[in-house]
């Protein structure tokens, strides 16, 4: 009987002590919940401050609207287009039509050849504005809202693959390749807006190189309509043909930040058989100054069609 009550009383003790020894866990838990919510809270911030940094979008555009493709605003005096992060809308290489003057009317976009069923995918993040059909335009498009500043516009494909209002990420699948609208046959025509007003794809994208030109494009309103002409010189159908004389000397950067050009900046696209030092005699300049405008290292090899800085 002793050792009945012994046991008896071991185990009343021990159920009583349960609660207790949750409660203690449950207090030296607390300290580490609210550290957790403190670094929580802190990540939210950094969150919100990054996104807000990342999306100058929120300061251009006063609304948000399906009803139309794009509504032409007043555009800022100048302003820094990130392109980091970005992924190429299609992966062909063949341009047919570029952007300015066509058939006696302005083509807005460039057209990239693509087959029916090709994969088109977001050239940035961004939330889809409109997937729309046209008849007598762009056929089937989407219209994407980029946290960049930019929108970009898709069509005559033979579907689309997002709604309106949703959230992309760069690279994914938005439509497949098609030909419909106003087309003469399967092609990507492919937009770049900003504030609604169409700015030539050829400053930021370069196509048959699978690239963008630069990380960022600095957008000047008296003087982006120049660097389209030379952005089609030098990234358009049949661009880059120069022959080493005078027509590969543009005046200007077609897109790059502004610290990282000057108005009277010339370039010289190499030949076969060049080297620094050749081109740099000819150019009136040095090896070392061309290395240092160009980024470039001792062991570099140069590559006919590069395109060097000189000046």
């Amino acid at each position: 009987m002793h050792k009945f009550k012994t046991l008896a009383i071991l185990t009343i003790a021990t159920i009583c002590s349960l609660p207790l020894f949750g409660q203690d866990l449950l207090a030296r838990q607390a300290p580490i919940d609210r550290k957790m919510k403190a670094v929580d809270s802190v990540a939210l911030q950094r969150l919100i401050f990054t996104e807000n940094y990342e999306s100058p979008a929120e300061d251009l555009y006063e609304d948000w609207s399906n009803k139309y493709a794009h509504h032409e605003t007043a555009l800022p005096d100048s302003f820094r287009i990130s392109l980091k992060d970005f992924c190429m809308p299609t992966t062909s290489r063949v341009l047919t039509s570029n952007f300015g003057a066509r058939w006696g009317r302005q083509h807005k976009g460039l057209d990239i050849k693509v087959y029916i069923g090709d994969t088109i995918r977001a050239a940035f993040s961004g939330k889809v504005r409109i997937v729309r059909y046209e008849r007598r335009g762009y056929g089937k498009y989407v219209v994407i809202r980029h946290y960049n500043g930019l929108e970009t516009i898709y069509g005559h494909m033979s579907a689309q693959l997002v709604e309106e209002d949703q959230e992309v990420r760069a690279g994914d699948p938005i439509g497949l390749g098609g030909n419909t609208g106003r087309s003469t046959g399967s092609h990507l025509h492919f937009e770049t807006r900003l504030c609604g007003v169409a700015l030539n794809p050829a400053l930021m994208f370069d196509f048959r190189n699978q690239d963008v030109v630069d990380d960022y494009y600095m957008f000047r309103k008296d003087s982006y309509q120049r660097e389209s002409a030379i952005a089609n010189r030098l990234r358009g159908v049949g661009g880059a043909s120069f022959d080493g004389e005078g027509d590969e000397e543009v005046e200007l950067a077609s897109a790059a930040p502004a610290a990282s050009y000057q108005q009277e900046s010339r370039f010289h696209k190499v030949k076969k058989g060049e080297t620094l030092y050749s081109i740099a005699k000819r150019r009136g300049t040095t090896v070392n100054a061309i290395m240092k405008l160009n980024h470039l290292k001792n062991n570099t090899k140069l590559k006919p069609g590069q395109i060097l800085k000189f000046n």
